[in-house]
């Protein structure tokens, strides 16, 4: 896959507002998204900063950040993902809503193809 291919990840303005305010926080400029084969479901996603991209991530420029995205975890699973942050009373999170998703884990921490 090309790098300089924008991927197909939308973040709503409550996401990317969020991620400019822990990037500004942690004086980081991006932030990589990829996948872990973990829980119970077998895949999460996993957020890290990042000073720059890894060989093959596609980048994708936001207003204020970059996001960098694992190409072998975006072919797999992440096209056409969208990222929003909800926050509430008593918890704060990044919700994913993956149209590749067939199933979750009863938190919701991971999720199946």
């Amino acid at each position: 896959m090309n790098p300089m291919v924008k991927p197909e990840i939308e973040l709503t303005d409550a996401a990317c507002e969020r991620i400019r305010s822990v990037l500004s926080t942690e004086g980081r400029q991006a932030l990589r998204i990829s996948l872990n084969e973990a829980g119970c479901s077998g895949l999460e996603y996993v957020l890290d900063y990042a000073d720059s991209p890894s060989t093959g991530d596609l980048v994708a420029k936001f207003d204020g950040f970059q996001l960098f995205v694992d190409a072998e975890a975006y072919q797999k699973a992440l096209i056409g993902l969208k990222i929003d942050f909800q926050q509430d009373v008593l918890s704060s999170a990044f919700v994913f809503h993956n149209p590749n998703k067939q199933g979750e884990c009863g938190c919701g921490a991971s999720f199946t193809l």
